[in-house]
């Protein structure tokens, strides 16, 4: 999901009073302990000149509160954002705020200061956030992590429609327009055509590509073949179901559809699939507007070409992968009063917009109200290219490791169970009982611990 060459970690540093911060909303909490200094480390943006936007939004708020801000960002490339996580709260020390995408406030929810009263102060200004967000930052009854300004995301197809018109026959923009859509022209985009578009593009040389290996695009794009197909390896009791007719039946179509993909696949990064569609290579990959957006400036006839649509229907429905991201305050962490008025004022509708816009309609708000931007609709070229990024129609937004729960399916993502067990059968040839075999005793082993 990122540009080539992005930075493996960078730091800004503004000591006490700066002017110009008025853009930001005074803090909720307003005490003596809203001063002082405050460190925080966030999540690298992919999209070009959305750090410098959060960078000066945290900045100008340091500098109205009288706080001493440090921020660091540090790239999800390598799982550098978790291993930083999990190398702070094992020593108790480092940043105040955190950023905890995806499964890591269930896994750090032992570290992690319980937050309701912020997201209580959240949804009564804003209104409520949207139905994965309690999934992911509620255990036991209590939040752990707030929405974060900027990051959520999700996994829309993003494909060249110039090479799906000349070598598979499909005008794209006919079924997924910029505006009212059919739903019967929509039900004819199956897994089914996808893989027959997909083998006649790769016949043409412009190939399918998304990672089959560790990393969080791996596992969200597979994640919902497997929903779509029915299949899940631990169900939502917390049983473990990966042995079924539904798994045989997604890993035969992907040992189809992965012989129409790079063989490359296998050692892809999170960056991989973005560079293999700039590079004009690429007919499709799963993505956020990240790739399309760095085109746009780095290959301009190939963002102009790029649009953004729904994923395949399967035997089990539509689904599609979102990656909600969350701010979270550790236990540990050394001002938790500015921390605190942090988190809900970087919460506000104003921040938000301008993260949408310097993201370039990347993020998608977990708060459903921010949700009426038309970041999405102005933005070009083409005109309509981000029209469909955010969900429209008939997709259940999901993430992967989805229906266990939180705590199993955290582990099965980290641990890529899923991309592990696809690469047994279409990179090494295991037969499916062999390979199912091996995931049920591996997620059998991760749940006894």
């Amino acid at each position: 999901m990122t540009a080539s060459g992005s930075r493996m970690s960078r730091r800004r540093f503004l000591g006490g009073t700066v002017a110009g911060a008025a853009a930001v909303a005074a803090p909720y909490v307003k005490t003596s302990h809203s001063a002082g200094r405050l460190s925080v480390g966030l999540w690298d943006h992919w999209v070009p000149g959305a750090n410098e936007a959060m960078e000066k939004i945290c900045l100008d708020w340091g500098a109205a509160n009288n706080v001493e801000i440090t921020l660091d960002f540090i790239t999800s490339i390598g799982n550098k954002l978790l291993l930083t996580a999990q190398a702070e709260s094992r020593a108790e020390t480092g940043h105040d705020v955190y950023s905890v995408p995806l499964w890591m406030p269930s896994i750090f929810r032992d570290s992690l200061e319980p937050v309701d009263d912020l997201v209580a102060e959240i949804v009564s200004r804003h209104g409520p956030l949207v139905g994965v967000a309690d999934y992911m930052a509620k255990f036991d009854g209590s939040w752990r992590a707030v929405p974060a300004p900027t990051g959520s995301l999700t996994l829309a197809m993003v494909s060249r429609l110039d090479f799906y018109r000349e070598h598979a026959g499909i005008d794209l923009q006919t079924i997924f327009p910029a505006g009212e859509r059919d739903p019967a022209l929509v039900a004819t985009w199956t897994y089914d055509r996808f893989l027959d578009a997909a083998g006649k593009l790769h016949g043409a040389g412009f190939s399918f590509g998304a990672p089959i290996a560790p990393g969080a695009d791996s596992q969200g794009w597979l994640g919902q073949v497997f929903n779509a197909f029915g299949a899940v390896l631990v169900d939502a009791g917390g049983e473990i179901a990966v042995d079924s007719d539904e798994t045989r039946a997604v890993l035969d179509y992907l040992a189809r559809l992965t012989g129409f993909m790079p063989e490359a696949i296998y050692a892809w990064d999170d960056a991989s699939n973005n560079r293999w569609l700039i590079s004009g290579q690429g007919s499709t990959i799963i993505n956020p507007p990240s790739a399309w957006a760095v085109a746009r400036r780095d290959a301009p006839e190939v963002a102009a070409q790029v649009w953004h649509h729904d994923v395949p229907k399967g035997p089990a429905g539509r689904f599609r992968t979102s990656v909600p991201f969350f701010w979270g305050m550790w236990k540990f962490g050394q001002n938790k009063g500015a921390a605190r008025a942090l988190l809900v004022d970087l919460n506000e509708r104003a921040v938000v917009e301008t993260m949408l816009r310097a993201s370039q309609g990347f993020d998608v708000p977990l708060t459903v109200s921010f949700r009426d931007s038309d970041v999405w609709e102005t933005a070009t070229p083409p005109a309509g290219v981000l029209h469909n990024y955010p969900v429209r129609g008939d997709e259940q937004v999901i993430v992967a490791g989805y229906p266990a729960p939180p705590a199993i399916a955290s582990q099965i993502f980290t641990q890529a169970i899923m991309a592990d067990l696809v690469a047994r059968v279409t990179a090494d040839g295991e037969a499916f009982d062999d390979a199912i075999g091996w995931a049920g005793d591996e997620l059998a082993g991760f749940m006894r611990g």
